[in-house]
């Protein structure tokens, strides 16, 4: 069911910095897959009804949700009232070429209640197809907007992630903004490996706070697959990471002015503001693309 596009917005690149234990491999069709040849269980068992289930637009070999704004905060709240533990994958350009290059993440993409298209790339080449995506979900947007929902309805969300300091300083600033919500807990793991006591030390926490959302912040692929690897320990109906979004909340890193935004040019802001990391990421991300566009137009073999 296509949605009424709602708004338009800008991509978001994780931050990579947290370092987590070995992730065992989802199997693609063992008990519990969505994978072909699985059971449809997901990751944690069966999944209860959910009232919305959004149809599908499939670029590079990755399925979106034809969703907006509005159509994908509708998702998350029947997905919290359902009450059994999903998570959505908020995927950019960036997180396409990881997808690329590591077979896990089409696994933890089968998995997903829904894979939102944070990326203008993604939204127009799906323009291409039969089944175009209305608009760009950004995360940055969407944490913004999960708090409203969740302040309206009374869920709670716990922020884990990002650097010392930085969660906490992201739920502060929407309670600000919302002062009804209600914050789980905050936590952010040091930057080292975890061992499994604390890593186990950290989801008993979690599952303490009786949240209905989990906000991850551990940088791409490192968030999703942690969220994939740990659904079936996690009592919390709803998880996603969400990544830079917590640094923009806490004024540790700025957000694209909405110029930059709205012409599909906020990779470029952020280069500029943090050349050493990003531009590296952002060149890989461009041969990326054109490599795909070359594939679909035939001048190159996939």
């Amino acid at each position: 069911m296509n949605q009424q596009v709602a708004f338009s917005q800008q991509p978001v690149y994780a931050d990579e910095t947290l370092v987590l234990p070995g992730h065992a491999r989802p199997s693609a069709n063992g008990p519990g897959a969505n994978g072909p040849g699985g059971t449809g269980q997901g990751f944690n068992g069966p999944r209860r009804f959910r009232e919305f289930v959004p149809d599908k637009s499939t670029v590079w070999s990755t399925s979106f949700a034809i969703v907006d704004m509005p159509a994908t905060l509708r998702l998350a709240e029947d997905i919290i009232r359902a009450r059994t533990p999903e998570y959505i994958v908020t995927a950019n350009l960036n997180y396409l070429m990881l997808v690329d290059r590591d077979p896990r993440l089409a696994e933890v993409n089968r998995g997903a209640a829904a894979v939102l298209a944070d990326g203008h790339p993604i939204v127009a080449r799906s323009r291409l197809s039969g089944s175009p995506l209305p608009c760009r979900v950004a995360g940055a947007d969407l944490i913004v907007e999960l708090a409203n929902l969740s302040a309206e309805q009374g869920f709670k969300i716990f922020f884990l992630g990002a650097a010392e300091g930085v969660a906490e300083k992201a739920s502060k600033a929407l309670k600000q903004q919302f002062p009804h919500l209600m914050i789980a807990g905050t936590y952010s793991p040091p930057f080292r490996e975890l061992n499994q006591a604390e890593n186990q030390d950290m989801i008993d926490m979690v599952n303490r706070s009786e949240a209905e959302i989990l906000l991850v912040a551990f940088g791409q692929p490192k968030g999703e697959l942690w969220i994939a690897d740990h659904l079936s320990q996690l009592k919390v109906p709803l998880s996603i990471q969400l990544g830079a979004s917590f640094d923009f909340l806490a004024g540790t890193a700025t957000r694209a002015p909405k110029f930059f935004q709205r012409c599909g040019l906020e990779w470029m802001y952020r280069a500029i503001c943090d050349p050493k990391r990003l531009v590296p990421r952002y060149a890989a991300n461009v041969r990326f693309l054109f490599r795909k566009l070359l594939e679909d137009f035939g001048l190159r073999k996939a």
